[in-house]
């Protein structure tokens, strides 16, 4: 009876006690195993990069400026005599060929001129007639002595007169048909035409007065300016040997019309001026283009790339490989045991999504494209192969 009450008086007191255990056990329970885990050494896992390896070769370079076209022999049109503009015979914006007549002036004054000149000649060679055959016969008589000395040179002398009179008159009767001709202007050469700048019945000064202007369309000059920086910076990779150009300097030039298409003819450039520009701090350069089907016009902007020179030897890693440290760029050069090393570099000019470096890497090292942030100085490295993310276009 003892034992039945302690054991009843255990049970009503005490029974809340076991949940609380059993709570504290299951709680307890990962810690244990936790601590039991963690007690195990883990190995060190190299981390992962990708890296490139370097293959120089010759690489094109292409240097791209801003061009404005011209025409390679533009001529302006002007009266070469006064007077009053009859007709304009030629079309606006047409295309005209050598000698094709562009305008007429009013040839009425100097057809007058011309018969005036014609006449004055006539005269002239009828006075050079009498006075030929008045020397027939004063010679003999002044043989026979019949006459003077003094009659055969006053003989001769107006014979001589009468002969420069008709040269004379003939130059006249020349200048005077040039004038008459004048009055019909044609093209002197093969081109394009533009507005005509004076109207019919309008009188014309030959000194003053353009009439328009004709200009041929192929080739077509693009000229350009290079800056006095760019042009120190070339010779200076020339002469380190960074850049090769062509030999001898003959300079390819493709077009880039204002939408960004590829003009489908290319030329050269034919003529660098040696004078600097202060004015505009720029040498002037020009390239002449094939235009057969006259699209490129006059005075247009286009891009201009010029092609033909080399890079001997380049080497280029991905700019995502390049890295800025105190000292400067540098890049991470995986060993042959497979652990990095921070390496100094001289980078040169972008090419595309690429940096060229002038000095500090050679051929068959690995370099690190990807991964590289975190690296330390001999850490080891598990390096794969990069593999290069598509570029897609950016048509703004």
């Amino acid at each position: 009876m003892r034992l039945k009450k302690v054991f009843s008086r255990y049970s009503s007191v005490d029974m809340p006690f076991i949940p609380i255990v059993l709570w504290v056990i299951l709680i307890c329970i990962p810690f244990f195993i936790g601590c039991h885990q963690e007690s195990k050494v883990q190995p060190n896992v190299p981390p992962e990069v990708s890296v490139i390896e370097i293959v120089p070769g010759d690489m094109p370079v292409v240097f791209t400026f801003v061009g404005q076209t011209h025409s390679s022999h533009q001529v302006e049109i002007r009266a070469r005599i006064n007077g009053f503009l009859n007709k304009r015979v030629y079309s606006e914006g047409a295309m005209v060929k050598a000698g094709q007549v562009l305008f007429e002036m009013d040839p009425k004054p100097f057809r007058v001129q011309l018969d005036q000149a014609e006449a004055a000649l006539a005269k002239q060679q009828a006075a050079l007639e009498v006075a030929q055959a008045n020397l027939a016969r004063v010679k003999p008589l002044t043989e026979l002595d019949a006459l003077s000395r003094k009659d055969l040179d006053d003989a001769t002398s107006r014979a001589q007169s009468a002969a420069a009179e008709v040269e004379q008159a003939k130059a006249q009767v020349e200048s005077a048909r040039l004038n008459l001709s004048y009055c019909t202007i044609t093209s002197p050469i093969d081109g394009i035409t533009s507005a005509a700048l004076q109207q019919e019945g309008a009188y014309i000064s030959a000194q003053d007065n353009q009439l328009t202007t004709v200009m041929v369309l192929s080739p077509i000059w693009v000229n350009f300016s290079v800056s006095e920086n760019e042009m120190q910076n070339f010779h200076a990779a020339v002469g380190k040997g960074l850049l090769k150009p062509p030999a001898p300097d003959r300079y390819e030039t493709e077009i880039i019309l204002v939408d960004g298409t590829v003009y489908p003819y290319t030329g050269w450039v034919t003529f660098a001026d040696p004078m600097y520009d202060e004015k505009s701090g720029t040498f002037l350069n020009r390239a002449s283009i094939p235009n057969p089907d006259g699209v490129l016009r006059p005075n247009q902007y286009v891009r201009v790339r010029l092609k033909g020179v080399i890079r001997p030897a380049a080497i280029q890693v991905p700019q995502q490989a390049v890295q800025m440290g105190t000292k400067g760029h540098f890049v991470w050069v995986v060993n042959p045991d497979d652990k990095v090393d921070p390496r100094p570099v001289e980078v040169g000019e972008w090419h595309g999504s690429n940096w060229f470096i002038n000095d500090g890497l050679r051929a068959g090292e690995r370099v690190v494209v990807e991964g590289g942030l975190g690296l330390l100085p001999r850490m080891k490295v598990k390096a794969q192969i990069y593999k290069e993310k598509p570029v897609t276009e950016d048509r703004g």
